[in-house]
């Protein structure tokens, strides 16, 4: 599972050949979540309050580029990695 960004003690990343709709998993210490691109809706899991906002935050700025990334790893490409927030 490649790691796309990290920022603030989360780690971004996307599976190959994931299921539909699009999505990426947000992994902070212990609590995971996937959330929907198109959305930004928590698919499956939890986050606390503070960084599911970053997160969310972070694919809305980034929201093409993730996009990009889910079709590359439909198809088994490396996805670029994506600028964190500041």
């Amino acid at each position: 599972m490649p790691t796309i960004s990290v920022f603030y003690g989360i780690i971004i990343r996307m599976f190959f050949e994931e299921h539909a709709p699009p999505h990426f998993h947000a992994q902070y210490g212990e609590h995971k979540a996937a959330i929907n691109i198109h959305t930004l809706e928590i698919i499956e899991g939890t986050l606390p309050r503070r960084a599911l906002n970053l997160v969310l935050d972070w694919a809305e700025l980034h929201r093409d580029e993730l996009l990009s990334d889910w079709d590359k790893c439909r198809v088994h490409q490396q996805p670029d990695k994506i600028e964190p927030l500041p």
